[in-house]
């Protein structure tokens, strides 16, 4: 069976959008972060983006299984101009372009930034990759909230803006199972 266990890093308490800046992750929660090392398989190949919040949180729930080295095809969406910005803020500026950005993802982009459609191609590039070059095995992915959506969309059939009302929470699991050659959601949003 071939399965990836996308996991979000641990929290950043930002109360901004954070999309490539690089901030870290607060895993001061050692009680959760143990639950979910001990949850994931043991037999495990583990990646990350490259983002420090998700290469600490696979350091931390790894532990001596094999690792991948961290890519920036994992990376959280690009927000361009916004990122680092407070909602309303982006609200008020871009007014038009910010509703879109929510209510109609594809081809909408922030400001010098990435739609849903480049965000979800460029994961669907590393996914692809790591299932070819190692079938049969199951692969912890620690990565962000509009990657692990992107993935649940494409094993749902949901639209992006559907996708978009699904909870991902730090330190989450969801399940996506491709032995059939097709993904299929088996868990989301899972809380160990």
């Amino acid at each position: 069976m071939t399965q990836i266990w996308w996991v979000r890093h641990g929290p950043t308490h930002a109360k901004t959008m954070t999309g490539w800046r690089d901030i870290p992750a607060d895993l001061s929660d050692t009680d959760a972060v143990k639950r979910l090392a001990d949850h994931v398989p043991g037999d495990a190949i583990f990646g990350s983006s490259d983002l420090i919040r998700s290469i600490a949180t696979a350091d931390a729930i790894a532990g001596d299984r094999p690792r991948l080295p961290p890519s920036a095809l994992l990376r959280e969406f690009n927000f361009g101009r916004w990122d680092g910005l407070h909602y309303a803020q982006i609200a008020e500026e871009w007014p038009d372009l910010s509703r879109q950005f929510w209510e109609t993802p594809g081809d909408i982009t922030a400001p010098g930034g990435e739609s849903w459609n480049d965000v979800s191609a460029r994961a669907s590039l590393y996914t692809d990759s790591i299932l070819s070059s190692h079938p049969g095995k199951t692969i912890v992915l620690v990565a962000h909230f509009g990657i692990i959506l992107t993935q649940v969309a494409q094993a749902t059939g949901k639209t992006p803006y559907e996708a978009l009302a699904q909870t991902i929470n730090p330190l989450s699991v969801t399940q996506v199972d491709y032995s059939s050659g097709r993904p299929r959601l088996l868990l989301v949003n899972h809380n160990p």
